[in-house]
């Protein structure tokens, strides 16, 4: 029998190397010190902690909105710095072509590359969501010690109930997963940049610029809706127009986490497949685009 030859049999997809180069990806994207972020996090909450102790009346509601806030801001920053200097970086370094020269099919090393970056994230959100439940309780403790101290009976059952509920509420989990998911748009949409960018400094000016378009885009899109109405041509411009630039206001759940209001699993449902979509839809455009470039 002839013996396959060594090429032919690293043609096949092969989960192992893509686990490699995810697991290499980590490892060099720590050795950057990016997880400075997190200390600057927990600083912001624990400041916003205190700082809203007094001056706000619901200390729950303006911890939960300041601390998410941070942590959707943080992630983002996490999702397109990275991301931004992985191509770039490897190229300069020649590290792109001794991996592709082993041959490493290029759809195995954009794929390590992008889940080295998700994995960065989810530890990211991890942590951060770590601090912030760890200082949330913290606090629900000093009022419940306060509560005990000022109420009884009946009285005392209620305001205890009603602490809890606010400090942790069902709809908390899931808007935690909606950032990170969120986080995850953000990294597909910067490694599709990064495909055909000039530079880093191009694909992450340009990948903020998206974030901003995908904010405001339900918002114009209303307001066109309220001045010329609603034809078949506006509906397939406002199709295209999503397609190409993600409708970022669908995963802005944070309001109903913050206020405790429980998040209907239809809509989480909704909110998750779409940004599974569209992850999938940038990743693989981008793996199209990197198929055809030059190096």
């Amino acid at each position: 029998m002839t013996a396959t030859p060594p090429a032919t049999q690293h043609k096949i997809f092969s989960p192992a190397r893509v686990w490699a180069i995810a697991s290499n990806t980590l490892l060099e994207l720590i050795r950057l010190k990016v997880f400075y972020f997190l200390l600057i996090f927990a600083l912001v909450v624990i400041g916003v902690l205190f700082l809203y102790r007094d001056i706000f009346q619901d200390e729950f509601q303006s911890l939960k909105d300041g601390s998410l806030g941070a942590m959707s801001i943080f992630s983002l920053l996490l999702s397109i710095l990275p991301t931004a200097m992985l191509l770039p970086k490897d190229i300069e370094d020649r590290t792109l072509y001794t991996i592709l020269a082993k041959p490493v099919p290029r759809f195995e090393y954009l794929l390590g590359k992008f889940l080295g970056v998700l994995l960065l994230l989810f530890i990211a959100v991890s942590l951060m969501s770590l601090v912030f439940l760890t200082v949330l309780f913290c606090r629900m403790e000093v009022a419940i010690g306060e509560a005990t101290r000022s109420a009884h009976g009946a009285l005392l059952n209620e305001r205890l109930s009603a602490i809890q509920h606010d400090a942790f509420s069902e709809s908390l989990l899931p808007g935690i997963f909606i950032v990170y998911l969120k986080a995850a748009v953000g990294a597909s949409i910067t490694l599709l940049l990064s495909t055909f960018a000039t530079s880093m400094i191009f694909t992450v000016m340009m990948s903020f610029v998206v974030q901003i378009i995908g904010h405001l885009q339900s918002i114009a899109r209303d307001a066109a809706i309220e001045t010329v109405g609603i034809t078949h041509l506006s509906k397939i411009f406002y199709m295209l127009l999503a397609l190409l630039i993600p409708d970022l206001s669908a995963f802005s759940l944070v309001d109903e986490m913050v206020t405790g209001t429980a998040i209907p699993f239809d809509l989480f449902a909704k909110t998750a497949a779409l940004g599974g979509i569209y992850v999938a839809v940038y990743f693989f455009v981008a793996y199209f685009i990197f198929m055809g470039k030059e190096l």
